[in-house]
């Protein structure tokens, strides 16, 4: 039998791409010559939060959803010595999108996502053909009171401040928090979704890399301006789907993207930071519709 065995109508295929000297697990959907779309996750989970988006946007679009170094399924050798780094991922990314052969992409971006999907447009400016923001911020309008202790970490990083973090954000509840924040139907969210994220979390040394990455976030804000000028030069389809309950991320964040992309689409869902979990359906139909125009640019 040549018939691909699955449950679903339409089949993702989970693979390995070995670049930059780690083992990048990603997620594929839709067929080669489609539109490609890069789908990159934000924290701390990880490309399964794209599993039900990657099955309806497969007919449009040829979709890749890699794991990050330090998230989800990905593989760093201890010989590799990996620095945990917005930039160095942003570099593995830019490696893992050479070595699957992206010559042409549009970006989806949550979260993390922003911070290394706008240093990869920055790596390969010609490549990028559209653009899709879901709660994946570039403002500093856009950073709620919750950065607050987070701000407070990188300014004096001491082991005391570290801790506090450490409490703050990477405990079960606060990842619970997080997913539940916002949303006004709290039985739409997948608790398997959530233990993931917990159970990873709580690999040997993770927290420490997590903790590592939020200190480097501070280079993120001092990056914004370099982000927006890029922005500012964008010719492709640009959709801003947010949350508005996102405790992170405010709305100022998302409208923000106006200022510097005045044919930017920009909504706001009565939800929280994971819009996925609620939204699914609705993101796919938005993304279909605006990132269509990409449908004559093959790669």
């Amino acid at each position: 039998m040549n018939e691909v065995a699955s449950c679903a109508p339409t089949v993702v295929r989970h693979r390995y791409a070995e670049v930059d000297g780690v083992s990048i697990f990603y997620r594929e959907a839709g067929q080669r010559g489609l539109p490609t779309l890069l789908l990159l996750h934000g924290f701390p989970t990880s490309s399964y939060q794209f599993r039900h988006l990657l099955p309806l946007l497969a007919e449009h679009f040829h979709v890749i959803a890699p794991d990050f170094p330090g998230f989800g399924f990905t593989q760093v050798p201890v010989e590799r010595s990996y620095v945990y780094s917005f930039e160095q991922i942003a570099d593995t990314m830019a490696a893992f999108t050479e070595g699957l052969g992206l010559q042409r992409y549009a970006l989806y971006l949550f979260d993390y996502g922003a911070p290394i999907g706008l240093r990869l447009a920055l790596l390969q400016p010609q490549r990028i053909v559209g653009l899709v923001s879901q709660n994946a911020n570039a403002y500093e309008e856009g950073l709620s009171e919750a950065w607050a202790p987070v701000r407070a970490y990188w300014a004096d990083p001491s082991a005391a401040n570290r801790q506090a973090i450490r409490d703050a954000l990477l405990s079960a509840d606060a990842t619970r928090w997080q997913y539940l924040t916002g949303v006004s139907e709290p039985e739409l969210i997948a608790p398997e979704a959530i233990l993931l994220d917990n159970t990873l979390l709580e690999r040997p040394g993770n927290k420490d890399i997590q903790l590592d990455l939020i200190l480097d976030y501070a280079k993120n804000l001092k990056q914004y301006p370099v982000f927006q000028a890029w922005l500012r030069n964008s010719n492709f389809p640009v959709l801003v789907i947010w949350g508005r309950n996102d405790p992170f991320f405010l709305p100022a964040g998302a409208q923000a993207f106006a200022r510097d992309v005045p044919h930017a689409v920009v909504e706001l869902l009565e939800t929280g930071h994971f819009a996925l979990e609620t939204h699914c359906n609705l993101i796919a139909a938005r993304v279909k519709a605006v990132l269509g125009q990409t449908a004559s640019e093959r790669g």
